[in-house]
C-alpha cells in the first residue's frame, strides 16, 4: 500500500511540474508584462528596471525555478488587470466555483445512480425507455445551451428563479457561502442543475452499462441459485461491484465540473473562479491564467489520487494482485 502511496505522488508531482512548465510558457510568449504594466510610453530605463524586478533579466532555469517556488506558496504576483494579488483574488472567487460544482456533484450522484440502477433492473419498461431518451439528450445538448434554455423558462417566462449572479451571501470564517440564505439558493439552483445534467446523465448510463454486464456474471447467476432474493442480489451484490468503476469515473468527472465550470459560470454571470478566467483571457492577464492552470491541475491530481486509493479499497483484486507482485 505504501509503495502504491508513494508511486502515485512521484506521478502527481511529475504532472504538477508539466503543467507548471506550460504555465510558465504563458509568461514568456503570450504577451509582454513589462508592456502591459507599464504602457508603450514608458522609458527603456522603466522597462528595464521593471524587468530586474520581476526576475525577467535571470536565466530561463533560475526564472522557472523560481516560478514553481512562488507557485507551491500559492503566490503568481499580481493580476495585470486589477493590480491585485492573484493568490487574493483566487482565495475571493474559490468558494462560489467550489458550491456550485459540488452542489452539481451532488445533484449527479444522488439522481444519477438511482435512475441507472432503475434503468438496469428495468430496462423493458416505459419509464427506462423514457429515462435513456431524455439522458441521450442531455448529453448531446451543450451545456450552454441548457443554461439558456432553463432561463427562458424558469427565469424569463416563469419569473421563479433569478438568471444571474450568486444572491446574498454568508462569510463564515472568511469562506462565502449562499447554502445559508434563501436568495443564495434561488441564484444556485439554476446553474447547479445546468452544470449537473451531462454528468447527471453519463453517470446514469454508465451505471446502467455496468450494471447489466454485471447482472449477466456467473457470480450473480450463483447467488440466484442460491435462492437469495433479487433485493439482496441487485443491491448487494451487483450494485457493490458495479460501483467499482463508477468511482472511478465519478471522479474524473468531479475534476471536469470544477475545470469546465466555465461555461456555467459565464452563462450565468456566476462569481467564480471559471468567471475571472474567462475575464483573464479577454485582457490577456497571464498572472491569473497561470494561476488557474495551476490550480485545476492541481484539483485533478488530488483527485485522482483520491479516486485511486478508494479503487485499491474497494476492489480486493488489486490488494491480491498487489500482494503476489510483492511475493
Amino acid at each position: 500500500m505504501l509503495a502504491f502511496v508513494l508511486r502515485r505522488l512521484a506521478q502527481a508531482v511529475v504532472v504538477m511540474l508539466t503543467v507548471a512548465f506550460i504555465a510558465f510558457m504563458l509568461f514568456q510568449y503570450v504577451g509582454d508584462p513589462v508592456t502591459n504594466i507599464l504602457g508603450q510610453d514608458a522609458t527603456p530605463q522603466q522597462r528595464q528596471q521593471l524587468r530586474s524586478d520581476l526576475g525577467l533579466d535571470r536565466p530561463f532555469p533560475v526564472q522557472f525555478a523560481r516560478f514553481v517556488g512562488n507557485a507551491v506558496r500559492g503566490e503568481f504576483g499580481l493580476s495585470l488587470r486589477q493590480g491585485r494579488k492573484v493568490s487574493g483574488l483566487i482565495v475571493e472567487r474559490l468558494p462560489a466555483t467550489l458550491e456550485l460544482s459540488l452542489l452539481a456533484a451532488l445533484l449527479a450522484l444522488l439522481a444519477g445512480i438511482p435512475m441507472g440502477v432503475y434503468a438496469a433492473l428495468r430496462r423493458g419498461s416505459f419509464v427506462s425507455h423514457a429515462l435513456m431518451t431524455v439522458s441521450l439528450v442531455g448529453v448531446s445538448l451543450p451545456t450552454f445551451l441548457i443554461g439558456i434554455l432553463l432561463i427562458l423558462v424558469f427565469a424569463v417566462t416563469l419569473n421563479w428563479l433569478p438568471s444571474f449572479g450568486r444572491g446574498e451571501v454568508v462569510s463564515i470564517g472568511g469562506w462565502t457561502s449562499g447554502l445559508f440564505t434563501v436568495d443564495g439558493w434561488k441564484h444556485l439552483i439554476l446553474p447547479a442543475v445546468t452544470l449537473a445534467i451531462f454528468q447527471l446523465t453519463l453517470s446514469m448510463r454508465l451505471v446502467r452499462s455496468e450494471m447489466l454486464e454485471v447482472l449477466r456474471t456467473d457470480y450473480i447467476k450463483f447467488a440466484r441459485a442460491r435462492g437469495l432474493s433479487d433485493r439482496a442480489v441487485h443491491f448487494k451484490h451487483a450494485l457493490k461491484n458495479t460501483l467499482v468503476p463508477v468511482i472511478t469515473i465519478t471522479g474524473l468527472q468531479l475534476g471536469s465540473i470544477i475545470a469546465f465550470a466555465i461555461i456555467t459560470e459565464t452563462v450565468f454571470q456566476w462569481p467564480g473562479m471559471g468567471l475571472l478566467f474567462i475575464q483573464a483571457v479577454s485582457f490577456a492577464d497571464i498572472p491569473i491564467m497561470a494561476a488557474y492552470l495551476c490550480l485545476i491541475a492541481l484539483i485533478f491530481v488530488l483527485i485522482n489520487l483520491i479516486v485511486d486509493l478508494l479503487y485499491f479499497a474497494v476492489d480486493p483484486r488489486l490488494r491480491i494482485e498487489r500482494a503476489a507482485g510483492a511475493h
